[in-house]
């Protein structure tokens, strides 16, 4: 763990905890928004390559 991570848990551990649970409920969207982005681009990119080949298969046997 980083150490601004750890001063922010810090910072954090000393709020009620209804403010706890609403920054930790920020975090963890913020994880799940990244995480569907991140499966959106791979998906993305792996379609392109299939695409590629594709091509490339199709050209070879018009060869």
């Amino acid at each position: 763990m980083t150490k601004l991570l750890q001063d922010a848990i810090t910072a954090v551990s000393g709020l009620p905890e209804l403010d706890q649970d609403a920054i930790a409920k920020i975090i963890l969207e913020e994880l799940a928004s990244q995480r569907r982005w991140q499966e959106t681009f791979s998906q993305s990119e792996a379609e392109a390559k299939l695409a590629l080949l594709e091509e490339k298969a199709i050209s070879e046997l018009n060869e």
